[in-house]
C-alpha cells in the first residue's frame, strides 16, 4: 500500500495528551504511529461499549422470523418471546445480558489488528530469509545477534497478558488462512512471555527496510539489526 508524507503542527497540550495516550498502548508507538492509529480509530467509528442496536429493517426481519418460528414449531435455542419483547420495548441492553455469546460488546481494536498483521508480516520475511541463509551466514547471525539469531522463529503472543493479540493472530492464521507458515499444527502461538514492546521496537527498524524488499530477502545485517532491536535500550 502506497503511503504519503505530510506534516502537521499541534499545540503543547494536545501533544502531551498524545504522549499520554501512546504510553498506554501495548507497544508504546512513536508519535507518528500514534496519530495514524487514532485517525484509523476515529474513521472506524468504534461502537465499543454501546448497547446492541437494530435498524428498522432488522427489527422487521427479527419479528417476522419470530412469528415464523412460532407457527412452524421449529425448536431453536433462542428465547423467541424475549426477542420480541426486547424489540417492542426497546430493551436492547437485555440482549447482552441474556445472549452474551452473541452480544458481548467486544470488537477487536483496529490498531491491534494492524499491529498483529505488521508483526506477522515482519516475521514471515525474517523466517524466510533465515531459512535461505547458508551455514556460514547463520553462524555469523548467531554471533552478531546473540541469543536471538540462533533460531529465528516467530514465538507468538503471550496467552496471559496479550490474549487479544493472540486471538487476532489465531483468527488470521487458522480461520482466514493468512500467514499459513504460522498455522497451529506445527507450532504453538502462545509465547508464554510478554512480546509487545520487543515486537514494537523490531517493527520500527523493519518498516523502513520493508519498503525495499521487492524481489529480494532480508540480508544478514538487516536480520541482525532487527533482532538486536528487540532488546530494551
Amino acid at each position: 500500500m502506497a503511503s504519503e508524507r505530510f506534516e502537521m503542527r499541534i499545540d503543547s497540550d494536545l501533544l502531551e495528551r498524545l504522549d499520554q495516550w501512546r504510553q498506554g498502548e501495548d507497544d508504546t508507538p512513536s508519535r507518528a504511529e500514534a496519530v495514524r492509529r487514532l485517525i484509523e480509530a476515529g474513521l472506524a467509528h468504534d461502537n465499543k461499549g454501546r448497547a446492541p442496536h437494530l435498524s428498522d429493517g432488522e427489527k422487521l426481519i427479527a419479528m417476522m422470523l419470530a412469528e415464523l418460528i412460532k407457527k412452524t414449531g421449529v425448536e431453536v435455542d433462542t428465547n423467541v418471546d424475549l426477542v420480541e419483547k426486547v424489540i417492542l420495548g426497546g430493551h436492547y441492553w437485555a440482549l447482552g445480558w441474556e445472549m452474551p455469546g452473541i452480544f458481548h460488546g467486544h470488537a477487536d481494536k483496529q490498531s491491534r489488528v494492524r499491529f498483529v498483521v505488521d508483526v506477522l508480516d515482519m516475521w514471515s520475511f525474517m523466517e524466510e530469509a533465515f531459512e535461505g541463509l547458508g551455514e556460514e551466514s547463520k553462524a555469523r547471525l548467531a554471533k552478531e545477534a546473540d541469543p536471538f539469531g540462533k533460531h529465528v522463529q516467530f514465538l507468538g503472543f503471550d496467552g496471559n497478558n496479550e490474549s487479544e493479540h493472540l486471538g487476532i493472530a489465531r483468527f488470521l492464521i487458522n480461520d482466514l488462512d493468512r500467514f499459513s507458515r504460522f498455522r497451529e499444527g506445527h507450532r504453538d502461538l502462545n509465547s508464554h512471555c510478554p512480546t509487545l514492546e520487543g515486537y514494537g521496537r523490531m517493527l520500527r527498524v523493519f518498516e523502513p527496510i520493508r519498503q525495499t524488499l521487492v524481489g529480494r530477502s532480508l540480508n544478514v545485517d538487516e536480520l541482525a539489526a532487527i533482532l538486536n532491536s528487540r532488546r530494551a535500550s
